[in-house]
């Protein structure tokens, strides 16, 4: 019996090892494997995106403010804020820093808070540990004010002035109908201020940036007929009668101007801070004041929506750690769609080329060698050609030829979007190239040959027949050399890109586009808020946010790109190109 127990386990041992090898033989394991692969790096790669919009997006909702006694080497005080971060720190790191430990104590807790108030208190971060706070509170009176310079405040709103005259005025620490009638004057002044300082907006950005605008372009004008040794006097009578005019433009904005800011600096507020003391703040400065601890849900979800299209719709203020990142936006998507009309007629004819018209020997092997080997080359070495080549090379010439009259001055001598977008055309181009090769080296021959048959030319075959039905893998080249563009850093900061752009490349100014300006990009703006910033605190989750916002743009540039491509595959399935 035991014999045949044997024997029976060794033929299951051995049905179980040939199945084992036939499973095996037929690649369902590999298949697995790479299943498992791919939906381990979807999962990595969505947690990732996860983290950064969690970080980032959440910096926008009102958190709470409290108030409470924080006790630290015999001396007490208020303090008042946002606990923006929590975490343990070990009891030995602590005493080497001097805190005094309970024994047998391993870790405490500390808490980030950002306390705001930088104008009178010197920091607006600091980190406080939760064993020595107590009596903690959030107080419904407690509000924040968003300021244009110097960060957030928090205190109690006490009085409401106009032209130093008191309008409205309350000392107590609890809501009553005395206090709401304060904050309702506040309220109502906050909207006087915002409407006056939007009108100042558009007098300098708009209406005085023209005039200058129009000015400039008279004063090289005139240089130019200078330099031309043009003296028409009828011509130069029209200048000058040109520049009064603007002059006297200039003036009536001018006047307004002086007004408004009479008007916008009427109104201040006294606010009570941490400290007990009270200082007073021009309405002027403040860009949203707010309760946060007397919000209701739906009172923070409108006010987290107002401050994510504040972020996205504004410009930065605040060395780029608060306010909005518009221009960045603007600049990456008109960078990445001059780039695109560039490098894509260029990478095909390029292909093209190569594929279909120069001879396969060993001139063309060299070259298809050299552009396989152009797209691992890192991006740095392109930047540094665009600044030699297209920016003091290239650039400088058009200034000689075409815009000597703006010299010393450079118009195409610098960086810009245009050299921008070139240097990054140059650097994708290798990218389109391959995938538009791979998308001709797929066309049937016959098709081709029966062209031909039927008495179609070479290049009609070639425009009518093979590049219609490439078209799918020329967009698959535009998607990637997009998706490494858009995110490309290193090149730009010596081509074109800057810190802060005043203005946008694109406006009513003549000639409307302006491919001679510096721009903003969400790259550099992310490594300028994250390495850069004098507040390394305010600027962090900004830089969550930024990223996050660069993936949202690449994916919407790309799912475009896909759009068209599916499009254009659905056109020409039958022929499986």
């Amino acid at each position: 019996a035991q014999q045949i127990r044997l024997a029976v386990s060794i033929i299951g041992i051995m049905k179980m090892n040939i199945s084992i090898s036939n499973w095996t033989k037929s690649g369902s394991p590999w298949v697995w494997l790479n299943a498992g692969a791919v939906a381990i790096s979807v999962i990595m790669v969505a947690s990732l995106i996860g983290l950064i919009g969690v970080r980032g997006l959440a910096h926008f909702w009102p958190a709470d403010v409290i108030q409470a006694k924080y006790s630290e080497k015999q001396n007490s005080r208020t303090i008042v804020g946002e606990v923006v971060q929590k975490e343990q720190v070990n009891a030995s790191q602590l005493i080497d820093a001097g805190i005094e430990v309970a024994p047998g104590v391993e870790s405490l807790e500390r808490k980030l808070l950002k306390n705001g108030n930088r104008d009178s208190e010197g920091i607006d971060f600091t980190w406080v540990l939760s064993k020595n706070l107590s009596d903690i509170k959030t107080p419904a009176m407690l509000f924040t004010a968003e300021r244009y310079e110097w960060g957030n405040l928090y205190g109690f709103l006490r009085s409401l002035k106009q032209e130093q005259k008191v309008l409205a005025q309350y000392a107590g620490y609890e809501k009553n109908d005395e206090y709401m009638a304060l904050w309702s004057l506040l309220n109502k002044s906050m909207l006087r201020a915002q409407d006056i300082k939007a009108q100042i907006h558009d007098i300098e950005k708009n209406q005085i940036g023209k005039i200058n605008h129009a000015l400039e372009r008279l004063r090289l004008k005139e240089r130019r007929m200078a330099l031309d040794l043009n003296s028409d006097a009828d011509e130069t009578a029209e200048i000058e009668l040109r520049r009064v005019q603007l002059a006297k433009e200039y003036k009536v904005l001018e006047d307004k101007l002086v007004n408004l800011y009479g008007k916008i600096n009427r109104d201040s507020i006294e606010v009570e801070i941490s400290n007990g003391s009270v200082i007073t703040v021009p309405i002027a400065n403040l860009v949203r004041i707010f309760r946060a601890n007397d919000m209701s849900i739906w009172d923070k979800s409108l006010h987290y929506l107002a401050k994510v299209w504040e972020f996205v719709s504004e410009d930065p203020r605040e060395a780029n750690t608060e306010g909005g990142i518009f221009p960045a936006i603007f600049g990456t998507v008109m960078m990445v769609i001059l780039m695109s009309i560039m490098v894509t007629p260029f990478g095909v004819v390029a292909a093209v080329y190569l594929s279909e018209y120069a001879k396969q020997g060993f001139l063309t092997r060299l070259i298809r060698i050299a552009v396989n080997n152009l797209a691992g080359v890192p991006s740095i070495v392109y930047g540094v050609f665009g600044l030699g080549f297209f920016v003091y090379f290239l650039g400088g010439s058009i200034d000689q030829l075409f815009y000597p009259e703006a010299l010393p001055s450079p118009t195409f001598g610098t960086g810009g979007l245009l050299w921008a977008s070139i240097t990054l055309a140059l650097l994708t181009v290798p990218v389109v190239i391959v995938a538009t090769e791979e998308g001709l080296s797929r066309i049937p021959s016959a098709l081709k040959e029966g062209s031909l048959a039927l008495g179609a030319t070479k290049f009609e075959t070639l425009y009518k027949v093979v590049l219609p039905m490439t078209s799918p893998a020329m967009m698959t080249g535009v998607i990637l050399a997009i998706a490494r563009a858009a995110g490309e850093v290193a090149p730009l900061m010596l081509v074109g890109v800057v810190k802060l752009a005043p203005t946008l490349p694109l406006n009513m100014n003549y000639p409307y586009l302006h491919l001679d300006q510096k721009i903003m990009h969400l790259g550099f703006h992310i490594y300028d808020a994250g390495s850069q910033s004098p507040n390394v605190e305010a600027a962090r989750p900004l830089v969550y946010a930024t990223a996050f916002l660069l993936i949202i743009v690449i994916a919407l540039l790309n799912l475009s790109a896909v759009a068209i491509r599916n499009k254009l595959r659905e056109k020409y399935k039958a022929l499986e190109v």
